[in-house]
This record gives structure tokens, C-alpha cells and sequence, in this order.
């Protein structure tokens, strides 16, 4: 059985409770084995956008959910919910706190003397906050390219191939997006400087990062769709990314 790993601080992002597409399953076993003195959601944890038409809750969803009260309540962990644009439906009691759970909708993360920015970053997208009915339509696209993702790596799973994702290939070869991405790591980078945060900590675009900038550290959480990824930050303030499918869990 593999040793419990236990962090200063794991952040997780994007993990869309409520589609059929979330890894709860796999969130919930990456949390029994990783624990921390701090846990950051930020931002579409549940995904209230597809909730409200074709969205699906599933008994693994409820045993995360699960989960979490569980690690506030025996692991002590303090959990700081950040509100992101699918869980928008959290507006109606922002701000909250109760005993180790906080919900809020920007959060900021001291640590070894640095200041952090914690934010979904869904205000940096203007599709997003000014469109909805716009983001809405581009979800439904991401959707399909999930679904044909999915029958294309089964068949590659039966002849013994490795998983290959359609949708990131396409994101990093389309160059709109490539340039949306360096767009909103810019701006986001621009926000924390101007709140004198020598990082930031955000979600939203599902890309993995941590990039030293001349005075800010740009941290992305990635998601739980496809990366599968989370942020953990050592004692030390050390900032890696794991990404559970390279675990051995």
C-alpha cells in the first residue's frame, strides 16, 4: 500500500461535479493518499452550468463531496473554496464561513513571506462574463470533443496504445487559443502585481502550469476533466504539479 504523502498546501481546480466527464473517482483516491494543512478548491468544482439542463450527478460525486467533509472534520485541513464561473449559483450566500470551510470569491495565500493571488480567473475571459449564452454554446463543443476523445482512446486502449487527448492537441495547435492562453496568464500576472502579490494562483483554462515571471509566479492548477492534475506546495514553499495518472496509486 502506498506511504500517505502529506503537503503544506494542494490545490485543486476544475473538477466539474455534476458531468459525466469529472474524475471524482480518481480526485477521491488522489485525496486519501495526499493530504495537506490547507486545501484549495478554485473554482468550478460543481458545475452548476450543466446542472441546471443535461448534467448528471453520480453516487462518485456524493462520495467526494463526502470526502471533503471528512477532511475538514478528522484531517483538521482548512478548506478555501474559491467560487469560479460554473459554481456561480455560490454568489447567493458569498461570503462563508463555517468552522475550516471557507467559500469565497478571491483568497489570498501567505506563505515563506510571499504573498499569493488566489482566483478562479474567469474574469480575465470576456465570453465568459459578458456572454454566457456564447460560453455556454463553446462548453457544449468542448463536450463533444470529450465524448469523440473518449471512443477514439478506447480504441487505442484495445490495441495497447497510451491515452492521446484530441481537445488539448487541438487547443495548443489552434492559434487563437495559444494566444488566449498567453493573454490570460499576462493579465492575471498583471492583477497580482498590482495587488503586491509576488504570485497568482488560478484555474479556469485546464492548462497545468507553473511559470516563473520576472516578479510573479504564475501557478495553474490545471483541472479534473483531463489533466488531472493538481498544485502541492512543500514546507520548504516549493511549488510542483502532480498529475495522478503518473502516480502509482
Amino acid at each position: 500500500m502506498k506511504k500517505i504523502s502529506h503537503y503544506k498546501t494542494i490545490v485543486i481546480s476544475d473538477v466539474h461535479l455534476g458531468t459525466k466527464n469529472s474524475k471524482a473517482k480518481e480526485l477521491s483516491k488522489f485525496l486519501k493518499y495526499y493530504t495537506c494543512d490547507k486545501l484549495i478548491l478554485n473554482g468550478d468544482i460543481i458545475d452548476g452550468w450543466r446542472l441546471q439542463n443535461s448534467g448528471k450527478w453520480e453516487k462518485q460525486h456524493t462520495n467526494l463531496l463526502k470526502l471533503l467533509i471528512k477532511i475538514i472534520d478528522k484531517q483538521k485541513t482548512q478548506v478555501i473554496y474559491v467560487r469560479g464561473n460554473h459554481d456561480d449559483f455560490l454568489d447567493k450566500i458569498l461570503p462563508y464561513t463555517f468552522k475550516r470551510l471557507s467559500i469565497l470569491r478571491e483568497y489570498y495565500h501567505h506563505s515563506h513571506n510571499k504573498k499569493y493571488l488566489v482566483i478562479h480567473g474567469d474574469i480575465f475571459d470576456h465570453i465568459t462574463t459578458n456572454m454566457r449564452w456564447l460560453a455556454k454554446l463553446g462548453d457544449l463543443g468542448y463536450i463533444f470533443l470529450l465524448w469523440v476523445n473518449k471512443i477514439y482512446n478506447n480504441r487505442r486502449l484495445k490495441q495497447g496504445k497510451s491515452y492521446y487527448s484530441i481537445s488539448k492537441v487541438i487547443k495548443h495547435k489552434v492559434k487563437k487559443a495559444v494566444s488566449y492562453i498567453s493573454g490570460f496568464e499576462d493579465a492575471i500576472t498583471k492583477l497580482a502585481l498590482s495587488r503586491n502579490c509576488e504570485g497568482v494562483i488560478c484555474g479556469h483554462i485546464h492548462q497545468p502550469a507553473i511559470i516563473q515571471g520576472e516578479r510573479v509566479l504564475y501557478l495553474n492548477s490545471g483541472d479534473w476533466v483531463e489533466s488531472l492534475s493538481a498544485l502541492v506546495e512543500n514546507y520548504n514553499g516549493k511549488w510542483d504539479i502532480l498529475y495522478f495518472n503518473e502516480l502509482n496509486i
